[in-house]
């Protein structure tokens, strides 16, 4: 595996992890989680560096090969779902 394939496998884990955090943090019955909460952050945390190293790996890449429009829109991809991380993050941090 070489380093200018990691954004494309940021992506599919992003997406993978968004699943898992978006189902697991449904409201079941009883008024809690499906998955436990401590789960739900350490995913959220976890997705959310993969995506941000992902986005940087990515951009690093265009600014030294030159530009592809599919390569942007991996690293876009990345950077939106590492902002959605940390949202969903933020939301299950109990205040």
């Amino acid at each position: 595996m070489s380093k200018y394939s990691f954004p494309y496998i940021a992506l599919a884990m992003g997406i993978f992890f968004m699943l898992v955090v978006v189902i697991g943090g449904e409201v079941g019955d009883g008024q809690s989680t499906k998955l436990p909460l401590l789960t739900l952050l350490v995913v959220s945390e976890f997705a959310f560096f993969i995506c941000v190293i992902g986005a940087y790996m990515g951009v690093r890449r265009i600014l030294d090969l030159g530009f592809s429009a599919v390569y942007a829109l991996v690293c876009v991809s990345c950077v939106l779902l590492a902002i959605r991380f940390l949202m969903l993050g933020l939301k299950f941090w109990p205040l």
